[in-house]
């Protein structure tokens, strides 16, 4: 599972896994939790009439979470009316869309059947339903028009240093696409928010050990101030330094930093 601090967002969305940052910085700005699965070789179902493991407590104290397990496996859409029930008002749920979609189909038509399912699913969280996140695959280069061929309300976390360039940026733009800010980034402009500017999606996945280094505190404090002088509407901010445990920590300590303990 993975922590995020979001303010609120101008739309619902339809999809998101765990991690923790923030959104869009304002005083309705919460700090955000979602989850990222076990390692395969124990990963389980929720159990009937369960939630997302990092919500309990956490969603008392941030806005929102990320649910990553939607990329290993489908949930029930009672499952995800059912998580829906059990969170305060305001809470938002992101969700990661399937790999069958993303990785499998890389973004084309042999993945239609399993982007509707899931949007099926997704559905079911009404008005606690969060931007939906789409990570592609590292050896995913960029290509006009594959990224046509992508739902609305999105953001787009690209790992090829060939998205990072004014051509990629323009054309997101053009779809109303966000490009995601990721720590650590594979190139300078990565660790920016492209893209489509009615949306910032920032998403810290620990440096120097990806999923698992904490955030030092100044560190944290910069990135406090980057949030506070960002210009565009909703940000969303997720750590999904959750390997070690971090992102809660790391999460909290943020929105304290923006005044939202």
């Amino acid at each position: 599972m993975g922590y995020v601090t979001p303010a609120s967002t101008s739309r619902s969305c339809g999809h998101r896994g765990m991690a923790a940052g923030s959104g869009r910085y304002a005083p309705s700005c919460r700090p955000i939790v979602s989850e990222r699965p076990p390692p395969r070789r124990c990963a389980t179902r929720p159990r009937r009439g369960s939630r997302p493991r990092s919500t309990g407590g956490i969603s008392g104290r941030l806005a929102a979470v990320e649910i990553g397990s939607s990329f290993y496996r489908h949930h029930r859409p009672a499952t995800y009316a059912r998580w829906a029930e059990t969170v305060p008002p305001g809470f938002r749920f992101a969700v990661k869309l399937p790999r069958a979609v993303t990785h499998d189909a890389r973004l084309g038509p042999d993945g239609l059947p399993a982007l509707d399912r899931f949007l099926t699913e997704v559905a079911q969280l009404g008005d606690r339903l969060a931007p939906l996140l789409d990570q592609l695959p590292p050896a995913l280069a960029f290509d006009a028009a594959l990224a046509a061929r992508t739902p609305a309300a999105i953001a787009y976390e690209p790992r090829h240093p060939s998205w990072f360039t004014g051509a990629g940026d323009a054309l997101l733009a053009g779809l109303r696409v966000a490009r995601v800010a990721a720590d650590p980034a594979i190139v300078p402009a990565a660790g920016r928010p492209g893209g489509w500017g009615g949306l910032a999606y920032y998403r810290l996945h620990g440096t120097p050990a990806v999923y698992r280094s904490p955030y030092p505190d100044a560190a944290l404090e910069g990135l406090a101030g980057v949030l506070r002088r960002e210009a565009a509407a909703p940000v969303w901010c997720f750590f999904d330094n959750t390997a070690a445990g971090a992102a809660p920590r790391d999460a909290l300590a943020l929105a304290a930093l923006l005044g939202q303990d």
